[in-house]
């Protein structure tokens, strides 16, 4: 767990290096009201040329979709067994509610909502980890590990750790200030470990007292006072809508700004011809909700049609898409940057950690052969 933080921080730094580099060479103002992110495409075109941007487009969209339908059919599961609602309904319920904080709110209000959510989450976290420890759960570092399983739970690692699909809204939103990015990024992501790792230590001595291989979290559900399944319930909830808020920030951005380079073309006229009304409002707003409705109605159909596809997806997003773009694209596109900008006094960071680029990048090659040949098994048994 602690190697796979550590792996991704470094990528999330380099993700944040490049994205500042890029938006000081084009002059971004950082004064403006909305927004004006550098999506990771972007980055990639921009560093890496035309099959770079393609590579990222195509990972990027996957990895959006698949992640969106994992944390949209977990949502439907949790919300059936807390209030009895059909997942397909809740699911969609859920998503939409999401859907249009951001697009209504903003950026800003849903900052706001999820650092409200996070706290929530934390404070619920904190408390379910007192009453598993209280029921003997706890093992730590002593726990009956099997460290021959851990291949096989790598992806699901990565998906639980990642955040990266933000850095280019982070970028934008705290104006390319480095010193505050990385500040963000480190304490950002030291919080999640520290959670994961007393969780784990504490699955494995729940694991451990049941004398076989069980759902640690169906255990302290099975607890005699009932007020743990509803805490570990809305805990998994939370869990959900605050990655949800951040694929989906991230997604809207990403689809906004292609759709932005698509219409520039036609700026001009739309200038000149200038519409009153509600057709001033949707020249206004049809970027956001043509945004909204690619990003959301894949998503919310293959979520209805399959409703068990948490597991599925959450393996193909984290031992592929994430890996490939959050993993083997940053150090590529740091060293592109590096190799072009070579005179650049604000590159010269870049050539200290060329040992480190290569290290990142066989790491991250070495944790897609190793799911390609964990999928082989699997069919081939």
């Amino acid at each position: 767990m602690i190697v796979c933080w550590g792996f991704l921080l470094v990528e999330a730094l380099l993700l944040v290096e490049i994205n500042v580099g890029l938006r000081r060479m084009r002059g971004k103002n950082e004064d403006e009201s909305e927004l004006e992110v550098i999506s990771i495409r972007t980055m990639a075109q921009e560093t890496l040329g035309d099959w770079g941007g393609t590579l990222a487009t195509i990972t990027y969209v996957f990895l959006g979709y698949t992640s969106m339908i994992a944390y949209s059919s977990k949502s439907g599961e949790i919300l059936f067994h807390l209030v009895n609602l059909p997942e397909s309904v809740s699911s969609c319920l859920f998503t939409t509610i999401f859907t249009m904080l951001i697009s209504v709110g903003g950026t800003r209000a849903t900052d706001q909502v999820n650092q409200w959510l996070t706290a929530s989450m934390i404070g619920l976290l904190l408390a379910i980890e007192v009453i598993a420890v209280a029921f003997g759960g706890w093992s730590g570092l002593e726990g009956s590990g099997d460290w021959g399983k851990v291949p096989a739970t790598i992806p699901v690692m990565i998906f639980a750790l990642v955040y990266h699909d933000l850095a280019p809204v982070l970028c934008a939103y705290l104006g390319g200030d480095l010193k505050r990015l990385r500040a963000s990024v480190l304490l950002g992501s030291i919080v999640p470990l520290l959670a994961l790792l007393v969780w784990d230590a504490i699955a494995l001595g729940l694991s451990a007292q049941a004398g076989q291989v069980v759902d640690p979290v169906e255990l302290l559900m099975s607890e005699r006072w009932s007020g743990v399944s509803y805490l570990v319930e809305v805990f998994s909830l939370l869990a959900v809508a605050t990655s949800l808020i951040g694929t989906l920030l991230g997604f809207l951005e990403f689809f906004k700004e292609q759709l932005k380079n698509l219409s520039r073309d036609s700026k001009a006229t739309r200038t000149l011809q200038e519409p009153i009304g509600m057709g001033g409002w949707w020249a206004r707003n049809k970027i956001s909700f043509t945004a909204m409705a690619m990003a959301v109605a894949p998503t919310l159909v293959v979520s209805t049609i399959v409703p068990d596809a948490f597991s599925a997806a959450t393996d193909i997003a984290g031992g592929y898409c994430m890996t490939m773009l959050y993993g083997v694209l940053p150090p590529a596109m740091a060293w592109a940057m590096y190799n072009r900008e070579r005179e650049d006094t604000s590159q010269n960071e870049l050539s200290r950690v060329r040992p480190a680029l290569l290290g990142v990048g066989i790491f991250a090659g070495g944790i897609v052969v190793e799911q390609i040949l964990q999928d082989f098994s699997a069919l081939h048994p």
